[in-house]
């Protein structure tokens, strides 16, 4: 192996190392805090960036190539659809729980 391959190889398995501790972290936090809100509220933001550590980790290995692009592709999508999919579900949880002001605070707004 190349000097430069060795770098890619130690970038990549630093990439993935960081990754899987975001979503380790990520699962712990889902299983530890107890109101749903809060449970989006931890997935949400770290299972996006575990996820963008992991494929960077992928991509690194496969180098310049159409497996690189459609894990780019990849990311793209979760990056639009997670925020949307946290927020319906906290929409959902709102609009359903009747001891929500219990757990947390929310502000109302009247749809007209």
């Amino acid at each position: 192996m190349t000097m430069l391959e060795w770098v890619r190889f130690v970038l990549a398995a630093l990439f993935m190392i960081a990754g899987l501790i975001v979503l380790l972290g990520a699962t712990v936090g889902l299983f530890r805090f107890k109101y749903v809100l809060n449970r989006v509220h931890v997935t949400a933001a770290s299972d996006t960036f575990g996820v963008l550590l992991t494929f960077i980790s992928l991509m690194l290995i496969f180098g310049l190539s159409i497996s690189s692009l459609k894990l780019l592709l990849v990311i793209v999508f979760l990056w639009l659809a997670n925020p949307v999919a946290s927020h319906l579900v906290a929409h959902i949880e709102i609009a359903t729980n009747p001891d929500i002001d219990k757990e947390c605070e929310v502000i109302r707004h009247d749809d007209r």
